[in-house]
This record gives C-alpha cells, sequence and structure tokens, in this order.
C-alpha cells in the first residue's frame, strides 16, 4: 500500500498536527484515493484519549511541566517532544477490511522490522499495545477513527532527549514502566527523519499484507 510521506518538521504544536490529520482525512472522505503518512516531532505535550479514567496523567496533571490535551484517540496518557518520532497513517481502513487490530499489529510490525535495521531486537507485549526493547517501552500507539479513516498513530522514542517527560506521568495507565530510546538500544548513527524513511518502507509492506 502507497503512502504519500510528508515531513511537517520539529516543534510542531500538537493543535497544528490535528489540523493537517483532519485535512487530509476530510479530502479521503470527499473522494481523495491517496493515504498519507505525516512525519514529525511534536513541541513537549502530554496528550489522553477521551476516557473518564484520567489517573494516568498523576494526582496533580495541572502540576505537569508541560500542557496536557484531550484528543481523539484510543489509549491512556502519553508523552510527545523533541527527539520522537511521530507518525501519523492517515489510511482507508476500509482497504483493511475495517479491522483495527490488524492495522494495530501492521504498525508494531513496522516499527519492530525498522528496529532490526538499527541492529535492535524489539516486541510485542501482551500486556499493553507498543513496540518493546527489553521490557522497556520504545513505541506507543494511540489511533482515532473518522467515518474508517484512520488519523492519529504512533510514538517512537529516537533520542534521549525524547525521554525527559516520561517519568511524570504513569504511561499506559499500569505502574513501573520504564522507557527507552533507540539512541540507547543501538551503536549505530540514527537521525528521526532517516527512521521515519524507514519505518515508512516497513509500514506500507506490512498494510500490503493485511490488505483485501
Amino acid at each position: 500500500m502507497h503512502l504519500k510521506h510528508q515531513w511537517l518538521g520539529s516543534e510542531i504544536d500538537y493543535h497544528d498536527g490535528l489540523y493537517t490529520q483532519r485535512r487530509l482525512v476530510d479530502g479521503i472522505l470527499e473522494g481523495d484515493q491517496q493515504n498519507h503518512f505525516l512525519s514529525l516531532e511534536h513541541a513537549s505535550v502530554y496528550t489522553i484519549g477521551r476516557t473518564r479514567d484520567k489517573s494516568s496523567l498523576g494526582d496533580h496533571p495541572e502540576q505537569l511541566p508541560y500542557p496536557v490535551i484531550e484528543t481523539n484517540r484510543g489509549g491512556l496518557s502519553t508523552y510527545h517532544g523533541p527527539g520522537q518520532l511521530t507518525g501519523y497513517p492517515i489510511v482507508d481502513l476500509k482497504l483493511l477490511g475495517k479491522d483495527l487490530h490488524a492495522y494495530i499489529r501492521a504498525i508494531e510490525e513496522a516499527i519492530i522490522q525498522t528496529c532490526l535495521e538499527y541492529d535492535i531486537v524489539a516486541s510485542r507485549s501482551d500486556e499493553c499495545i507498543g513496540v518493546w526493547v527489553n521490557g522497556k517501552k520504545l513505541a506507543s500507539i494511540g489511533i482515532g477513527v473518522n467515518q474508517w479513516i484512520s488519523m492519529h498513530g504512533f510514538w517512537v522514542n529516537i533520542t534521549r532527549e525524547s525521554l525527559k517527560g516520561f517519568p511524570s506521568i504513569n504511561l499506559c495507565g499500569i505502574d513501573g514502566i520504564q522507557v527507552t530510546c533507540i539512541e540507547d538500544e543501538t551503536t549505530m548513527p540514527v537521525t528521526i527523519r532517516g527512521f521515519a524513511d524507514s519505518c515508512l518502507k516497513h509500514l506500507e509492506a506490512s498494510l500490503e499484507q493485511i490488505a483485501v
């Protein structure tokens, strides 16, 4: 499955990224047959899906070091910021049999395969959606769907800078989760855009495997 790739840049405001996603979703709903992949680094922010359970933000979310935004994706709290690759596939899920579980697994597989290019053996977990390395969380996934068009997507910690916001929240709502980044798991040079380009290749292949 071909995805049109657009690098949006660094320090992107969360609302600006959301606006770009919604514009592309609306385009597909209006007849555009092109699927998309947006890659970027957000300015530091916490997000949480639309859920009554806000406990993963801690007891005093108003005291967190960065703003908190409730958004239309699944999942509990996470952090976005510099040094982290955010990937937003905007995909017509009708082409994938409307199978959201298979779609999430395809994203996980794409990240796992990209990690292998950096000599990192990553895996899934039965405990929490995402990608893990040696028991530490490397990547998170949170999906939103509008009339079977996907938005939001995944976040991969690339540099050590990407880890700074996590200690203030209860990631995934699970106590004691440790996080890691590509930079800490490989001796190979890595850039965010380079990882995004490789991930796109594997994401297209993974989605093609589940296309109907």
